[in-house]
């Protein structure tokens, strides 16, 4: 009889362990590499949110370093870091955005209601772009070198430990590069 209350104890309490386990190496999540990384950004020519009629395109990457952004309405990471993305663009640090799955009018509601830090942004409604580019789910940053190459990838919202610590260095260093 004991041994039959023990077994499904027992799994029980591998089940538990390994949930912790997996729980815990779920921060190391924004850390996964992207094969992208050292790789032109994909080819790519979308209708801006902003205006159909203008495009968003891989060649508007090349000649400076800049941040690709990948934004939708609906996210609720992406409300958490907006905020943070609007103070940087006002810092000079040039921000594109792709808007990933998104309806337009909703789209341009968000960028009314919480400002606009990009100089340009797709509106991707059928996610393609964001399959070339990789894309787990949004928010997601990519920092582009001078040559449009892609050389870091966040997955999640960006924080200010993340901006200070991770992107603005690397953007201060390939700004520097010639």
């Amino acid at each position: 009889m004991k041994k039959q209350f023990m077994t499904p104890l027992i799994i029980f309490g591998l089940l538990v362990v390994l949930l912790v386990v997996g729980l815990m190496k779920a921060k190391y999540v924004r850390d996964v590499p992207s094969p992208l990384i050292g790789k032109a950004v994909p080819e790519f020519s979308i209708p801006t949110v902003e205006d159909q009629q203008k495009v968003f395109t891989n060649k508007d990457l090349i000649g400076q370093v800049s941040l690709v952004n990948i934004w939708a309405s609906w996210c609720v990471s992406c409300r958490a870091e907006h905020r943070l993305l609007n103070v940087i663009a006002g810092q000079g640090i040039k921000i594109y955005g792709i808007n990933y799955k998104d309806e337009l009018p909703d789209a341009r509601r968000w960028l009314s209601a919480y400002g606009n830090p990009y100089v340009k942004s797709a509106h991707d409604i059928t996610g393609r772009a964001g399959i070339d580019w990789g894309v787990y789910g949004t928010p997601e940053t990519f920092v582009i070198d001078k040559k449009g190459m892609i050389r870091y990838k966040h997955t999640g919202p960006v924080y200010q430990q993340d901006i200070d610590e991770k992107i603005l260095p690397m953007i201060k260093q390939l700004q520097a590069e010639s």
